[in-house]
């Protein structure tokens, strides 16, 4: 069962996604004792990394657990490749330094449009070296895949997640509006709650 749970946003989103949210407050109702975590994370990928990286140093590998939401999914997927972690990732970022290189310039908050950053060119080799192999283990690793997703090619995120236990949703968005019908095989897939008949993801 996870005893720590991390969750990270993707490009311009906060803490205040509402994937994030609903995930917060179920683990607040149901499993009080697990210590969760999600961070805002700054714009340069490596700064984002290293927050990451040393807020959960001292969390035990066994019991520990992140979900990633888009670039938060590259995040997730490199974090646990390190620490050997269950990972699940949402609609997750195949390649970002060659999808965001086109976003280089002033970008706005997602959840606050008076909040601006600037996206820099080092930002995009930073996310080249954060790149890791492909996850293989899918005991430890489910991909929740949404075939309509507007921004990110499904067909490329499957592929890119052959080795896991993979969740493919008919139709969907890239925020995967429906984000509450796939919650109970996230939480299963967590240990949260038993994995049980069609919610439990099965690999592709």
């Amino acid at each position: 069962m996870t005893t720590h749970l991390l969750y990270l946003h993707g490009f311009r989103s906060s803490p205040q996604s509402f994937k994030a949210q609903r995930l917060q407050a179920w683990v607040a109702a149901h499993r009080p004792g697990v210590t969760w975590w999600c961070p805002q994370l700054p714009p340069s990928p490596r700064a984002a990394f290293d927050l990451i990286d040393q807020g959960t140093a001292a969390w035990p590998a066994a019991t520990s657990a992140v979900v990633g939401s888009s670039l938060g999914g590259f995040y997730a997927t490199a974090l646990a490749h390190r620490r050997g972690w269950r990972c699940a990732v949402i609609n997750p970022a195949v390649d970002p330094a060659r999808d965001l290189a086109a976003y280089v310039g002033e970008q706005t908050a997602f959840h606050d449009s008076a909040q601006r950053f600037f996206f820099q060119p080092a930002y995009v080799d930073e996310l080249r070296a954060l790149a890791v192999p492909a996850p293989v283990d899918a005991a430890r690793t489910l991909a929740i895949v949404a075939q309509g997703d507007e921004l990110l090619d499904w067909r490329e995120m499957r592929a890119r997640y052959a080795g896991a236990s993979l969740l493919l949703v008919e139709g969907s968005d890239h925020a995967l509006s429906d984000f509450d019908a796939h919650l109970p095989a996230l939480l299963g897939f967590l240990g949260l709650v038993p994995r049980v008949g069609a919610s439990t993801p099965h690999p592709s």
